[in-house]
């Protein structure tokens, strides 16, 4: 089973949890150290090899075909970057490290604010701004997007008619839990498409695709996926939605796919809850990391509230061993990467 890995680049100053003693016109005078922590995660991810078994069985499959999805599988990690226009404006050649290493550029939007904070206006200046300065750099179309702090709730639905006016193709900004200052509880677990009506209220349509092993291979080389149904589905006035992955327990949804929770809690109940979701489930799992969170060494803010400065520093010296584990024992792609061989990019 092949997951989704994805890495926020923002660095310490600019989370959430510091906004209220550190203002956004005040973040250049913070030491900025995204470019040796997002290093940091790349030399993690070079020395990362996929553990996929894919064997193709299917004969009638293109020698070409199998011989991509080796080489996608089967060697280097691939993640999607979802990158904060601040930082690239500034460190433009990181960026250009990563997509060289193989990774999908996508966009965290620019200043990391709040969406239910800000105007429909001021939403489509922010993130627009932030798409231009990444395709500028890269020299290639940014089609994701990751609200800051998940803050794409039931009060900003009105994002994602943004999102789609702005040629964004996918989201990747739900969290299914309750939580102070995120989250869409009855948002669907796995991956779906959000479309918009003609009153430009949202509707929710699972999407039906499997990625994993070579059983899932079709004899017209896609990966296992309901085209009917999907396609009809997928237009302009659609997104697909890939919300980050729970487990559900006792009919609630428990986060376990990264950022504080995974450094909260112990590797083996991680391990067992993103299993259960591989193995009981049928679905690949969406992660996420931040650099910052490889840095223990990193300045501390004092005046910040207790819960935000346990949320922010708890077991950040944990987390380096813990992510080597999960890439050794989980296969990942990018969102594009998986979107791309099901065909539902164009």
């Amino acid at each position: 089973m092949f997951n989704i890995l994805t890495i926020d680049i923002e660095d310490y100053f600019q989370v959430h949890a510091f906004s209220s003693i550190i203002r956004y016109e005040d973040w250049g005078n913070y030491e900025c150290r995204i470019e040796r922590n997002t290093d940091r995660l790349l030399e993690i991810l070079n020395s990362a090899r996929q553990n996929s078994k894919f064997k193709p069985q299917n004969s009638k499959l293109d020698h070409s075909i199998t011989h991509s999805l080796s080489n996608s599988f089967t060697q280097k990690v691939r993640a999607t970057f979802f990158v904060l226009g601040w930082i690239a404006e500034r460190y433009p050649n990181l960026i250009r490290r990563i997509q060289k290493e193989g990774h999908e550029i996508a966009c965290h939007g620019y200043a990391h604010k709040l969406i239910y904070n800000q105007s429909k206006e001021e939403f489509r200046k922010d993130i627009r701004k932030a798409k231009a300065i990444l395709e500028d750099i890269t020299g290639d179309v940014v089609v994701g997007y990751r609200a800051p702090s998940y803050s794409i709730t039931d009060k900003s639905k009105w994002a994602f008619e943004v999102l789609v006016g702005e040629g964004f193709k996918y989201d990747s900004s739900i969290f299914p839990i309750r939580h102070d200052y995120y989250g869409m509880p009855n948002a669907p677990r796995f991956p779906f498409v959000i479309s918009l009506n003609e009153t430009s209220n949202v509707e929710f349509s699972m999407l039906n695709y499997e990625l994993g092993d070579s059983k899932l291979i079709t004899q017209n080389s896609k990966l296992n996926i309901n085209n009917s149904i999907t396609h009809s589905l997928i237009n302009s006035n659609s997104l697909i939605e890939f919300p980050i992955s729970t487990v559900r327990i006792l009919g609630q949804n428990f986060p376990i796919s990264g950022g504080g929770y995974f450094r909260l809690f112990p590797y083996p109940l991680i391990k067992k809850g993103l299993k259960r979701i591989n193995e009981k489930e049928n679905k690949p799992f969406i992660f996420y990391v931040h650099p910052w969170e490889l840095d223990i060494d990193q300045p501390r803010i004092k005046d910040a509230a207790h819960l935000s400065r346990f949320r922010h520093y708890v077991n950040l010296d944990k987390t380096g061993e813990k992510f080597r584990k999960l890439l050794k024992e989980f296969d990942f792609s990018s969102i594009r990467g998986i979107l791309e061989l099901n065909n539902l990019f164009t």
